[in-house]
């Protein structure tokens, strides 16, 4: 165990190394027998927290306060219930817009399907492709063969 560790579980627990995990108090022993005068020291400190802590007592307060301040307190008003068409509205809602969204899909599908068939277009005009300069380089005076 570290000085700093032995420190640690002072502030933590006290000064009384009964109260410590029952894990570190074999090498809070160690600690102890190595440096008797340090150790002292440190559970002493400790030891004077823990006596001014156990002096310490609550305050309470007067009797009939607690009443005094429910009685002062505004009143919250009750929130007033759904009515009952309300209830099944926002499922019904947030069905309408699902199936609005899939029939849209499968518009864009069958439209989209049916272009793509249609790709050749009309007899004679070839599809035109749209490319950037730098994908490729091609020389137009040389020979294709």
């Amino acid at each position: 165990m570290t000085p700093k560790r032995f420190e640690t579980l002072a502030e933590a627990f006290g000064g009384d190394v009964a109260r410590w995990p029952e894990a570190d108090r074999e090498a809070a022993a160690d600690v102890m027998a190595a440096e008797p005068a340090w150790a002292e020291i440190i559970l002493s400190r400790a030891g004077e927290l823990d006596a001014a802590l156990a002096t310490y007592s609550s305050p309470q307060a007067p009797a009939g306060l607690t009443d005094r301040i429910a009685a002062a307190a505004p009143l919250v008003p009750t929130p007033q219930p759904r009515p009952r068409w309300m209830g099944w509205l926002l499922p019904i809602g947030m069905g309408a817009g699902l199936a609005a969204a899939c029939a849209a899909g499968v518009v864009m599908g069958a439209v989209l399907s049916l272009s793509s068939s249609d790709a050749a277009g009309p007899p004679g005009l070839d599809p035109v492709v749209a490319t950037a300069d730098d994908d490729f380089s091609f020389d137009l005076d040389e020979d294709i063969g």
